[in-house]
């Protein structure tokens, strides 16, 4: 019986592997679409999870720090073959895009890439997919005068507070600005989501994350070692990313330009490529600890960005009920979501708008990008194409 149990485990172990590769070599267009992606392939072919379960997941992860398409990935792999099947959903899922990342790091590596005008395209690139982004999170997440105004008021004070703790202070108001104008508003699902994970596991899961989120940084400063630094900066990076993939660039950006281990023309670049293939946004990491610090560095900043996701989702899968049950959660969600719009916002402006955007014809070449991706609705590596084509033209 023993020996079945394994093999069935180990079984669903490579079934899960298998079927998490090919969403990572498939999945293009951002975190949406690889929910639309991730429905089709576990629900209704696998029949790994029914409806009301895997809606119920895909709330937990938006609830969530973090990539939210990852962590919904590494939730199914968990339900499926246990803690290994969250870690193996992951591994497979992101393994693609990391690979095309760090192999196009290496290749630009010790490059000056300044000059090269492809590579002034790709920040173009940037241009359009982020304006994308705010244009669709404003929609969803600001719809009104109050939620608005927290926008606008965390833009102003990103910009003119530029440091990684001007951030977490905006989280950390604006979710108690929720909860004071948002906690009887907002509606609660009632629906139970069945996950054999224990309270005890999930309890050493959430209280690694905090001792991690706070640990690295004392240990960061008494140490002063560059590869303990590098973790730091990515797994907070991780932990505190609110509102989808594209908010880990300003957090990102703050802890790379203003240290010296990326220069922003490198930044820029990596982004750009980052929209070419397929996988989590958060892969973006990949490419920043290659260009950094080589494979050691791609491997230590992958590691660390993605580890507290899988932190999260073990840690809180079996208290969810009761979280989500609660209006004050809620209501906090409501104005972190609200606050994470305008840290973008500001992202936008800088670095990526006034590193792109230096003429004329580059701000012509960002608003055809911008049409053929909001209104064309081409995919996003045909944008990162005409962007690179674009690039070497007008230049």
């Amino acid at each position: 019986m023993d020996q079945s149990k394994k093999r069935n485990r180990l079984k669903s172990t490579l079934d899960v592997f298998g079927v998490s590769l090919k969403l990572g070599l498939t999945s293009f267009g951002g975190p949406v679409a690889h929910l639309g992606y991730f429905h089709e392939e576990y629900v209704r072919r696998k029949k790994w999870l029914d409806e009301r379960s895997f809606a119920d997941l895909v709330a937990l992860c938006q609830f969530l720090p973090g990539p939210a398409s990852s962590q919904v990935g590494i939730g199914i792999g968990t339900i499926r073959a246990g803690l290994l099947g969250g870690f193996i959903a992951c591994l497979g899922f992101t393994m693609p895009s990391v690979i095309a990342l760090v192999l196009f790091a290496l290749v630009l590596k010790g490059f000056d890439i300044g000059n090269i005008a492809w590579i002034h395209g790709l920040k173009i690139v940037a241009v359009a997919i982020v304006a994308q982004a705010i244009l669709g999170m404003g929609q969803k997440l600001t719809p009104d005068r109050n939620r608005v105004t927290i926008a606008i008021v965390s833009t102003t004070i990103t910009l003119i507070w530029q440091t990684t703790i001007a951030q977490i202070v905006l989280i950390v108001i604006a979710a108690l600005i929720g909860i004071l104008l948002y906690q009887e508003k907002t509606e609660v699902s009632r629906t139970a989501l069945q996950i054999p994970v224990s309270r005890t596991l999930g309890s050493i899961c959430l209280f690694l994350f905090f001792a991690i989120l706070i640990g690295l940084p004392i240990l960061r400063g008494i140490t002063a070692q560059h590869w303990l630094a590098l973790f730091d900066s990515f797994y907070r990076s991780g932990s505190l990313v609110f509102g989808g993939g594209h908010v880990v660039l300003p957090l990102l950006e703050r802890e790379m330009i203003p240290t010296g281990w990326v220069s922003k023309e490198n930044f820029l670049t990596g982004y750009g490529a980052t929209q070419a293939v397929p996988g989590p946004l958060f892969t973006f990491a990949s490419y920043l600890g290659a260009i950094n610090g080589g494979i050691l560095g791609a491997v230590i900043a992958t590691f660390a960005i993605f580890l507290p996701a899988y932190l999260l989702v073990i840690g809180t899968l079996p208290f969810w009920n009761i979280l989500r049950s609660n209006p004050k959660i809620q209501g906090a969600l409501t104005g972190i979501n609200a606050a994470v719009v305008g840290i973008l916002l500001a992202a936008f402006y800088n670095p990526i708008w006034t590193s792109a955007i230096l003429n004329p014809t580059d701000f012509a070449l960002a608003a055809i990008l911008f049409i053929l991706l909001v209104f064309w609705k081409l995919p996003p590596w045909m944008i990162v194409i005409a962007g690179a084509i674009g690039g070497t033209l007008v230049s």
